[in-house]
């Protein structure tokens, strides 16, 4: 059902049992839960799909080995075992990453990680080599008896430096352990959201609509793109709106305050020095002000973040030249004779975190947990009752999604049918990690394609076994590599602008594929994909235009990219 038919159904079928507002990776999944449970569900976003935080993340599947000290073991404990499904579940996506700490002192921290596990200390400090040591001991045994990564393993100065030479030579140790990559979060996000719609014929998911009210049995919705505006009967109502959870809640007439979100912005680098440097671990750096920096291996660029600023309008993040020279600061202290510069950054993002609101006096002090706060009753003035998604981490995405889909279906009188602990998300399903076998599928497939093998593996490591439904399209239709960018093709574009919802230009260029992302966007390329795009979703020159003019602006607002 495209978008149009949907509309036209909701208008005439506004029944549901559930409406879900906000299509972030907590929206998405809960979507895919209850879609995959026999509930008749609408997703809906202002936006476009995990456009808002959840197109802010550091890129990691990890457990938060820090949330330690702040007493969080079953959130740690959670996140780590997630972290685990997801490597099994979405292999195309998720890859195991070797995480690696340098290390400047020994016992700096001992006394501190005890102190704030008690709420006796709110002052941020340095941990040294014993304190992250028995951190990184905890963190394994989470994992002890579903281990899909290696352990971690404490490296002395020595041995450290002859392997990672550009490293900072004042290092007394480094640790390291596993983490997970999320390489591409957006099409994960986008992934669930398509099996979940493939699965349940009856539950749809919208971007670009709005919701502008609600009162008694109803909600009221804006399509953002025409105006038009119409009204949906749910049984319940999930706000899943991240940092705008109060936003949302306000429209509906409610007052409450359930949000204190703090915002993190990151870098992308080209800089093939620092790229050579790091090779495939992430590093993971904490200064004397308790702060952390991240430096990451994303294809062949380095992404480098993140920042945790209290923040009063999500709308308003960006990326500030003050967190630029924090970074590149940060960077100095690992690998100080590795010149990087402003001109070296081809993307920067930031995005709020939608943590609940708290008193702390430091923002590392916040819990990174998630919790469901409800909202109902008379008073309310609806007669289905509110869900607010406070909090939730990439990571643990499906438990979260879990724990609301429980309590729904429990309101709804509806019994659980089916488990997302072991269920493959889309091209994850029975992926091949070997490279002799996959090579034995993929030339099944271009037998019946006429794609080459290195065309094919190319697909393959972008959308996983989708790979046959990729290469089927293409081969239905004369093709050719786009001018600007010849990784992908004409037809590879129609396909993403046809079968994954995309509404405008930049739902593309910066969340069904990783062009803007890795700097690879030029004006040129941007006006070849408008031109696929208009073709396929019918744009007239007036709307093309509209929508170039549009992602050029949005581009250098948020992204400091100038086209």
């Amino acid at each position: 059902m495209n978008r149009k038919e949907l509309l036209s159904s909701l208008k005439t079928s506004p029944d549901l049992d559930v409406l879900i507002v906000g299509a972030g990776i907590n929206g998405i999944a809960t979507f895919r839960d209850l879609a995959l449970n026999g509930a008749k569900v609408l997703l809906v976003d202002r936006a476009d799909f995990s456009s808002g935080t959840s197109a802010a993340s550091s890129h990691m599947a990890h457990g938060g080995i820090r949330y330690l000290e702040n007493g969080e073991f079953r959130l740690v404990k959670e996140a780590v075992q997630e972290r685990n499904r997801m490597l099994v579940n979405a292999p195309h996506l998720v890859h195991p990453l070797p995480t690696t700490i340098p290390i400047f002192k020994i016992f700096s921290g001992l006394l501190n990680a005890p102190l704030k596990f008690l709420n006796l200390l709110d002052r941020p400090s340095e941990r040294g080599a014993l304190v992250i040591k028995i951190g990184l001991i905890i963190y394994d045994a989470f994992t002890r008896g579903h281990r899909v990564a290696p352990k971690h393993k404490l490296t002395p100065r020595k041995k450290a430096l002859s392997r990672w030479n550009r490293l900072n030579p004042s290092i007394r140790y480094v640790a390291t352990y596993y983490d997970g990559a999320i390489t591409e979060p957006e099409r994960l996000a986008m992934e669930l959201l398509l099996d979940a719609e493939a699965d349940s014929p009856d539950s749809h998911a919208l971007n670009y609509a709005r919701v502008i009210g609600g009162k008694l049995n109803f909600v009221v919705l804006k399509d953002e793109l025409t105006g038009d505006v119409f009204d949906v009967r749910p049984r319940l109502l999930i706000n899943a709106a991240g940092p705008w959870i109060d936003e949302t809640n306000a429209t509906l007439g409610l007052n409450a305050r359930f949000i204190g979100g703090t915002k993190g912005s990151h870098l992308v680098l080209s800089n093939p020095e620092l790229r050579a440097a790091i090779g495939d671990n992430e590093f993971f750096f904490e200064n004397e002000d308790g702060r952390i920096v991240l430096i990451y291996p994303l294809y062949d660029k380095v992404l480098v973040g993140t920042s945790d600023i209290p923040i009063e309008d999500p709308d308003e993040a960006r990326c500030t030249e003050e967190e630029v020279d924090y970074f590149l600061e940060m960077i100095k202290i690992v690998f100080p004779d590795i010149s990087v510069s402003r001109d070296e950054i081809v993307f920067r993002f930031s995005g709020v975190r939608p943590l609940e609101y708290s008193g702390a006096k430091t923002t590392g002090q916040i819990s990174r947990d998630h919790t469901i706060q409800v909202l109902s009753g008379v008073w309310t003035g609806q007669n289905y009752p509110i869900y607010s998604l406070v909090g939730g981490k990439w990571t643990s995405f499906r438990a979260f999604a879990e724990q609301v889909t429980d309590k729904a279906l429990d309101y709804l009188e509806m019994t659980r049918k089916v488990s997302t602990k072991s269920l493959a998300i889309g091209g994850g399903r029975n992926y091949e990690r070997r490279k002799d076998e996959r090579k034995q599928q993929l030339e099944g497939v271009a037998a019946w394609t006429n794609l080459s093998l290195a065309r094919l593996e190319e697909l393959y490591q972008r959308y996983g076994t989708r790979v046959e439904e990729v290469a089927m399209y293409l081969s239905k239709g004369d093709d050719s590599p786009l001018t600007g960018l010849s990784s992908y093709s004409r037809r590879e574009i129609a396909f993403l602008a046809e079968k994954e919802k995309v509404v405008r230009l930049d739902d593309l260029i910066l969340r069904r594929t990783h062009i803007a992302k890795l700097g690879l966007l030029t004006k040129p390329l941007l006006e070849e994909v408008a031109e696929i795009l208009a073709d396929v979703l019918g744009w007239d020159d007036e709307r093309k235009n509209a929508e170039l003019a549009r992602t050029v602006d949005l581009m250098a607002r948020k992204h400091e990219v100038r086209l």
